[in-house]
């Protein structure tokens, strides 16, 4: 009798708890207006709210008496996309045997919803306006789905453990004592030298910064090969899972990751600025498209270089430390006929968080600036990295410039199920001067589709309204075209990463860290990286915090002071003073390259410069006089 009257109070405890989280208007996971399709196929908007353990459907978002529709009880319902050809994002929620999914009662004891289309017994098909918000709330109710499945299956072993209990203490024939302790049973996260290729052209020239050139540059110890082709996945260990469920108090779904301080053991050993970076292994694809004479063939091989950054991945799931503001990072690649393209980034903005960098071969003929605004949102279950943006590309001597975009990150299975990152969204690769324009999408994988089925791209390039070619297949595979001009549509082989491709990489060298500045990534984050390889995740959060918290102490004192932060290399686009995103660099050079007076480009301290030859003085042959 012990026994069965603790199981009630027990019982009642949990009532209690989930009618205050009901009614408590700040117990609110997830809330928009959704549109619902009704048991006669018509749609209809209401304002639902997800708290836990179920799903609350309004007529309208101010819950007062008579507006409450109905609740769906998520605990024994499933959720799984759903293909739809009308607008927005479509989502079904059901019951896998058909049985009733809805509460007997509203959460102010209502015994009957307001009087709207009938709405199916065992489902419910509902429609958010966007794509983004249709997985922010597919990830809010599969969360919500798995807790309350989860603790249902607890529920459940308790039971059986009480009634297991009760079996064996159940006196048996001549057992006049019954003993036990009834309390115990509810207890319950390089180079070792700059090699100078032309050292023997400029010892000849006077110039007064012929030592700029001496920078030790090593080349770079590849820790790693890129990832293989596939889908980018990994599981987390159950220490390192319960850190993320700590995680959920910080965030909301749909909220801005960009103030949220994240464990170390999702980070990658390296800052974004390094990062963006890794596009520019294959830069001799622009050494070739700046000689092509074709304007179409030129658009192709840009294309070909854009697509050739993606499929050099990290191990497993990582991302990259944040960058803390005037943070550089610098090196450079070279060429096998002796060119060097030049990477220069710095971080010229904190909040919002802004990288800007400037690649620069003059010798080959092309120059790229760019700049991005690093946007995550938080879904539940999945987040997305979104990269706002536009880097433009310069082919000095045509005087063409390409500006693209770039697709986002969305990484799922953060708490629940197997941690997996794709690219989606549609970017554009567009020469205003020629008029050629390429459209690529970046598929996220369809829930009906295998695992293996991931990363696929679509696209095409346009002039004007027509459609010259398609182009398909994965980003980190095999890539095909099709050129719709032909007569009989042939496909060739666009892009692939193949070994042979890999091996032709070119070698990237970075200044040794003798040399670097205080504020040169790797020497800024060495505490952080050498912790994170060597496994101590509480010293790696030790050194990480130290950086941050003596970032936010300089935030404070300009505040104090009144002034603001001025970047070392890169200034706001004149052209669009007032958007946060347009940077370009101090020291932009996009002449054309002139062999009879340029002799070598070469950076220093971030300054990308060219030394000339000294023409010699003008002597009149007459007197003017």
């Amino acid at each position: 009798k012990a026994i069965k009257k603790s199981y009630r109070l027990e019982q009642k405890k949990r009532t209690k708890e989930l009618s205050i989280a009901i009614k408590d208007p700040s117990v609110i996971i997830l809330s928009s207006y959704l549109k619902i399709r009704g048991s006669l196929k018509g749609w209809a908007k209401f304002w639902c709210v997800v708290k836990p353990g179920m799903l609350i459907i309004y007529k309208s978002p101010k819950v007062h008496h008579g507006v409450w529709v109905g609740t769906v009880l998520l605990n024994s319902c499933e959720l799984i996309e759903r293909p739809s050809k009308k607008d927005g994002f479509c989502f079904k929620l059901y019951n896998p045997l058909e049985h009733y999914i809805w509460a007997t009662k509203g959460p102010k004891g209502e015994m009957a919803g307001a009087i709207v289309q009938p709405m199916p017994k065992d489902h419910l098909i509902l429609r958010a306006l966007t794509e983004s918000d249709g997985r922010c709330w597919m990830d809010a109710l599969e969360v919500m789905v798995m807790i309350m499945m989860t603790m249902t299956t607890m529920l459940m072993m308790v039971m059986m453990t009480m009634t297991i209990k009760m079996m064996m203490m159940m006196p048996m024939k001549g057992d006049d004592n019954v003993n036990g302790n009834k309390d115990d049973y509810y207890k319950s996260f390089g180079d070792d030298d700059y090699e100078n290729d032309n050292k023997g052209d400029v010892d000849n020239s006077k110039s007064d910064s012929e030592n700029e050139m001496d920078e030790t540059i090593e080349p770079e110890k590849e820790e790693g090969r890129p990832g293989a082709a596939g889908e980018a996945t990994e599981e987390i260990e159950d220490e390192n899972k319960s850190i993320l469920w700590a995680l959920l108090k910080q965030v909301k779904p749909g909220m801005d990751l960009s103030r949220v301080t994240l464990p170390t053991f999702i980070l990658e050993p390296r800052s974004f600025l390094d990062k963006l970076s890794d596009f520019y292994y294959h830069t001799d694809i622009l050494s070739r498209a700046a000689c092509e004479e074709n304007p179409y063939s030129r658009m192709k091989e840009v294309i070909r270089w854009y697509l050739s950054g993606f499929y050099k991945k990290p191990k497993g799931l990582k991302k990259p430390y944040n960058p803390i503001i005037g943070e550089m990072f610098r090196c450079y690649w070279q060429h096998p006929q002796g060119s060097r393209t030049f990477f220069v980034s710095e971080q010229v903005s904190h909040h919002p968080p802004v990288s800007a960098f400037y690649v620069s071969n003059r010798q080959d003929g092309f120059v790229i600036n760019g700049a991005i605004l690093a946007k995550s949102k938080f879904y539940g279950n999945s987040s997305s990295a979104i990269l706002d943006g536009a880097a433009t590309l310069a082919l000095l001597r045509f005087g063409e410039e390409y500006t693209m975009t770039m697709p986002y990150a969305h990484c799922k299975g953060i708490l629940i199920g197997t941690l997996t990152m794709e690219l989606g969204g549609t970017v554009t690769i567009n020469c205003e001067k020629t008029g050629y324009k390429a459209e690529i999408e970046f598929k996220l994988k369809p829930f009906w589709k295998k695992s293996g089925e991931s990363n696929y791209i679509a696209g095409k390039i346009i002039m004007g309204k027509e459609t010259l070619c398609k182009i398909e297949g994965k980003w980190d595979g095999e890539i095909v075209i099709t050129d719709l001009k032909a007569s009989n549509a042939i496909v060739n082989l666009f892009w692939e990463p193949t070994p042979e491709i890999r091996s032709q990489r070119l070698k990237r060298h970075l200044v040794d860290y003798s040399t670097q500045g205080e504020f040169e990534s790797e020497k800024l984050w060495i505490g952080v990286s050498n912790a994170i390889k060597a496994a101590d995740q509480e010293g790696a959060t030790r050194e990480k915090f130290s950086l941050e918290e003596a970032q936010r102490k300089g935030h404070r004192e300009r505040k104090e002071q009144g002034v603001d932060w001025v970047p070392r290399l890169f200034e706001r686009d004149p052209s669009a003073p007032e958007a946060i995103n347009r940077w370009v660099y101090k020291y932009r050079d996009v002449r054309p390259w002139d062999p009879l007076t340029d002799l070598v480009e070469y950076e220093n301290s971030g300054i990308v410069k060219t030394r000339y030859r000294l023409k010699a003085p003008m002597v009149r042959a007459t007197s003017v006089l």
